[in-house]
């Protein structure tokens, strides 16, 4: 996947996770944008680990977007491109994440 399609995947990751936060947590969204709206970008190996760390998330209760893209190796078939985990304290993203490295 390009750098632009990635852009785009991780663009409308963080717009819905925000909304998404704004409309069932407002305190936590609040705290969210008056500390600077942090935004970290990782990388997975696979559809699978994606898929496991979005479990992972949700076992601890936290907020979880996931976004459909084209596969560029299926061609037509839609897959899991890229999730947002939170708004959500950094200590607690950190349980599910702290194991990747930066995209």
């Amino acid at each position: 996947m390009g750098l632009g399609n990635i852009a785009i995947m991780v663009a409308h990751a963080a717009v819905l996770s925000a909304e998404k936060s704004r409309l069932t947590d407002f305190a936590v969204f609040t705290r969210w944008l008056e500390s600077g709206q942090a935004k970290v970008i990782l990388k997975v190996q696979s559809l699978e680990e994606l898929v496991e760390l979005r479990q992972t998330a949700e076992d601890l209760s936290l907020s979880v977007v996931s976004i459909h893209g084209i596969d560029p190796m299926q061609a037509i078939k839609s897959t899991w491109t890229c999730i947002c985990i939170g708004p959500a304290k950094s200590i607690l993203v950190d349980r599910v994440t702290s194991h990747l490295k930066l995209l």
